[in-house]
């Protein structure tokens, strides 16, 4: 009889998904990818995506792994499952879909909501927050789903994230993860779970409680594996679906990130900054922290939106040379980028850039650009690729100083997660600017080794989440700062990159006045 010592781990990411089965040791011994394309887009600025590319994508992958042969089922402990955030999926009482998945990265609006009344508007008025309450309303999906397409919102049986959709194509129940919860949605992030019916954010969406999924805690079982889903992607029936959590809080504790002196970086599609704290703080005011992929614990998080985004950006506009050459090599384009800028200095020779390219809601404000100062005749291609990772790596670490003026708690190490980590360039750029050791995990698939960290936790296969992650994660290569490029790095951060936000502001909010873009939501 084989011992079941083995977790399978579900990652959805915005181009693949991925099936990964680890041993209690965060051994990675299976990984199979299966790409898709992020989305389609029938209008400007919309980012949608049949629901069924992931459910094809999930069976595939772990088809696929059954297929190689070198994993036994029997040994094969539980599942888990993160996902990207915030992408959300109406469904009828059969879990159908009623129309393609809306993006994380859809920029739709509601305009014209009718002003917010009665105690919570008068609240918001007094505060001067109407502008910030706008900009959630105008940006929740349910709104927009409700003033467009209300025929369909009529018939949504549930309203659900990513997560609980393949939850209930897994489980057949309409469940999901505390831990998954990030998006427009009613939900109390203090309290981890569903808001109270008093609370203004009932108020700001269009939805009910009906339409929500029930909400099971990190590590919990969410239902087993039915027969239909056994006999479409080959996991076993009866298998226990443990509770895990969205895909960056899965980095977090998967890079070995589990208190709040440890700093996980993810450069990632949105290059992001975190903690795990015991503490609900709000590094950003209104903007919450996030469940973490440990019960009762919380993410505390900077953005910076379309961050590694960039790295495509740039590919796709100046990387024509590199594309066709990996090509012709049979070489990653990311590797041959990496090696355009190994004859570029530190600092790039003064060409700075502020990572703007999406304006958010506090910081950077609705208004903000990006911004690139500094050429001059030397600089080249190759230095505006060098400044974008020095100016993401800039940006995460006003983040970070952020952090930690609000936990009171220095972080002292850094793990770095996501696309960006591959880089040996953006590696030794990040440890020279933040000043500190900057370490990658011991594997690239820090997201999938946070759910099975989960997994393995919930199934007692180990006690605790702090003997899961000392266990299940370790330290890879470490990168540490190099003395003169720090002090180089210093002086342009405090010097310029800090003063650019305040002295381009105003030229910022007169573009907007001139040209209409970014809208005013009104």
């Amino acid at each position: 009889m084989s011992t079941k010592d083995l977790v399978l781990a579900i990652d959805n990411g915005t181009q693949s998904l991925k099936a990964l089965v680890f041993d209690l040791e965060g051994n990675l011994l299976s990984r199979q990818r299966v790409a898709f394309q992020p989305y389609f887009s029938e209008n400007p600025g919309w980012a949608e995506q049949d629901p069924n590319v992931f459910w094809n994508a999930l069976c595939q992958a772990c088809q696929e792994t059954w297929q190689r042969g070198d994993i036994e089922k029997a040994r094969i402990a539980g599942v888990a499952l993160t996902t990207q955030r915030a992408t959300v999926i109406n469904v009828d009482s059969e879990g159908k879909p009623l129309r393609p998945a809306i993006l994380w990265l859809d920029q739709r609006k509601t305009r014209g909501l009718p002003p917010m009344g009665g105690l919570w508007g008068l609240l918001f008025k007094t505060l001067r927050l109407e502008d910030t309450i706008n900009y959630f309303r105008s940006e929740a999906e349910a709104n927009w789903l409700s003033t467009y397409q209300p025929d369909i919102w009529g018939k949504t049986h549930k309203y659900l994230l990513l997560s609980g959709y393949l939850t209930y194509k897994m489980t057949g129940r309409f469940v999901d993860s505390v831990g998954s919860q990030v998006g427009y949605m009613p939900f109390d992030y203090k309290k981890l779970t569903w808001a109270p019916h008093w609370d203004w954010k009932w108020k700001c969406l269009s939805m009910d409680t009906d339409r929500l999924p029930e909400l099971f805690t990190v590590g919990e079982t969410l239902g087993t594996v039915t027969s239909e889903a056994a006999e479409k992607t080959g996991i076993p029936e009866g298998l226990p679906v443990i509770a895990a959590a969205a895909d960056k809080a899965c980095e977090v504790i998967g890079s070995g990130s589990f208190e709040p002196s440890v700093g996980c970086l993810s450069y990632g599609t949105t290059a992001t900054i975190n903690v795990t704290h015991k503490k609900y703080i709000e590094a950003v005011p209104l903007l919450p922290p996030y469940p973490a992929a440990v019960p009762d614990y919380y993410t505390i998080e900077v953005q910076i939106m379309r961050g590694y985004w960039m790295v495509s950006w740039f590919k796709e506009e100046f990387g024509h040379p590199e594309i066709a050459m990996a090509a012709k090599e049979g070489l990653e384009v990311e590797e041959l980028f990496d090696r355009l800028i190994d004859d570029v200095p530190p600092g790039s020779m003064g060409l700075m850039l502020q990572p703007y390219w999406t304006p958010g809601l506090k910081l950077p404000g609705p208004e903000a650009k990006g911004a690139v100062i500094g050429f001059g005749d030397v600089h080249t291609r190759a230095y505006l690729y060098r400044s974008i990772l020095e100016g993401l790596a800039y940006a995460l670490r006003e983040g970070k100083e952020r952090i930690e003026k609000k936990t009171k708690t220095p972080i002292t190490t850094l793990r770095v997660s996501g696309g960006g980590s591959q880089s040996r360039n953006a590696m030794q750029a990040t440890a020279d600017i933040f000043g500190l050791p900057t370490a990658k995990p011991h594997l690239y698939e820090t997201s999938g080794l946070g759910a099975a960290i989960d997994a393995a936790v919930g199934l007692g296969l180990h006690k605790n989440f702090e003997e899961a992650v000392k266990a299940m994660t370790r330290v890879g290569e470490v990168f540490e700062p190099i003395p003169e490029n720090q002090k180089l790095y210093d002086a342009l951060y405090n010097d310029v990159y800090k003063k650019m936000y305040k002295r381009l502001h105003p030229l910022y909010e007169r573009i907007r006045e001139i040209t209409g873009y970014p809208e005013r939501v009104s």
